[in-house]
């Protein structure tokens, strides 16, 4: 199914990135006309989703020609798949026969289905990563992995890697994530948050105050913003129990963020026992698009925290993060994946493991007003060196030289 995407110009991100800009456009001069399509699981609800929001158009944008394709699947693939995304990240899971059938007959339907001829197919994340064996013309292709390969289940992963050897390269957010015997055709590929869209862009004090006043967040008291999915990575129970320790000095507000994915079916199980743990406490907020938060909300109220909080255990890469502090916060956050390169500890947030340790760091920054603001700053500065939308589109620009 073809994803229509919005009008973006490049030119709109010259007042962020005006360098950034012009290179963009020099490099884009030999790839004029390239055919390149994307293929994913989901057009909304995911990250993955979000960036090819901007990177589709902002590569139409710059002359090539750019098109989104997303999956076909019933529940039960999403099923196999969130098995296989908890596998190949060290999880002790089994899947049948049955399952793996399942999953080669939804990629092969995909296969024939949709619309896949282009100079360059880049596929995203294990979901339909087995669609290039099926395909009757070869693209040149990518494998771009949203997830930590460092420690797979090798049970898992010794006949998974079967779909994606085939690949003429594989793109993981750090190098720590490449695959024994992938190293070659690997390349270390950070993503990026787009600092013109709905989540991100600039939002006047009466926008922001509109939000908390309708999902009754108290302005006049600390708020600790945690944005994850319901996923067992993202252990949300700890965050839970770093804002409970926090309360007993500070009247702290938490406002999990989270957005409820179609493709991820064990999200809703963790929902449930995330809010069973939170036992109807009225100072934890719990913000998804259930009901009605969706980018620009999201914005606000990362706009409106003291900090952001984050207790992942296993991380890609954690946007989210640079979204925090794109908008100006410090960040605490244990040092899983993508994390580790996006907060540098003491300087623009803390990197903890315990929860004794996280709310230590947190009472730092809720009880030192000038440290919280320097620190903010240096975490815009960070991001906008390295992690918005015009840096990510360079990096991709590069991938198809190489391959051309």
């Amino acid at each position: 199914m073809s994803v229509e995407v919005p009008h973006k110009d490049i030119e709109w991100y010259k007042e962020i990135a005006e360098e950034q800009v012009e290179e963009l456009k020099e490099m884009a001069r030999d790839l004029k006309g390239i055919r390149v399509v994307h293929l994913n699981a989901t057009s909304f609800g995911g990250g993955v989703a979000e960036l090819l929001y901007t990177l589709v158009p902002l590569m139409r944008s710059l002359g090539l020609d750019a098109r989104w394709e997303v999956l076909r699947a019933p529940q039960d693939f999403f099923n196999v798949t969130k098995k296989f995304h908890n596998a190949l990240q060290g999880a002790d899971l089994l899947v049948s026969d049955e399952e793996w059938r399942i999953y080669e007959e939804v990629n092969l339907e995909n296969a024939k289905r949709l619309d896949l001829e282009a100079d360059i197919l880049v596929v995203h994340d294990p979901q339909p990563a087995a669609v290039l064996k099926f395909l009757k013309k070869r693209s040149k292709a990518v494998w771009r992995c949203h997830i930590d390969l460092s420690t797979p289940n090798e049970e898992i992963w010794s006949r998974f890697k079967g779909y994606v050897e085939e690949y003429d390269l594989h793109l993981f957010h750090l190098r720590d994530y490449f695959p024994k015997g992938f190293e070659e055709t690997s390349r270390e590929f950070p993503p990026s948050i787009d600092p013109l869209s709905d989540k991100n862009r600039p939002l006047a004090d009466e926008e922001i105050e509109a939000v908390l006043e309708r999902y009754k967040l108290d302005l006049s008291r600390p708020i600790v913003a945690v944005v994850a999915r319901f996923d067992p990575w993202k252990d949300l129970f700890s965050a839970i129990d770093v804002y409970r320790e926090l309360k007993k000095e500070i009247p702290v507000q938490l406002a999990v963020v989270s957005a409820m994915a179609h493709d991820d079916p064990e999200g809703w199980i963790f929902y449930e026992r995330v809010l069973r743990y939170a036992c109807e406490d009225e100072d934890i907020h719990f913000l998804t698009n259930l009901v009605g938060v969706g980018s620009k909300e999201v914005n606000a109220i990362q706009r409106a925290s003291t900090f952001g909080l984050h207790t992942a255990t296993r991380e890609g890469f954690g946007l989210v993060i640079s979204e925090m502090m794109w908008k100006g916060n410090p960040v605490v956050a244990r040092p899983a994946g993508g994390v580790r390169i996006q907060v540098d500890d003491g300087v623009n947030g803390y990197l903890r493991w315990s929860v004794e340790d996280l709310k230590e760091a947190s009472l730092k920054i809720l009880k030192d007003e000038k440290l919280r603001k320097e620190m903010g700053e240096r975490a815009r500065r960070k991001v906008l060196r390295n992690f918005i939308t015009t840096s990510h589109l360079k990096r991709y620009l590069e991938v198809f030289k190489e391959l051309l």
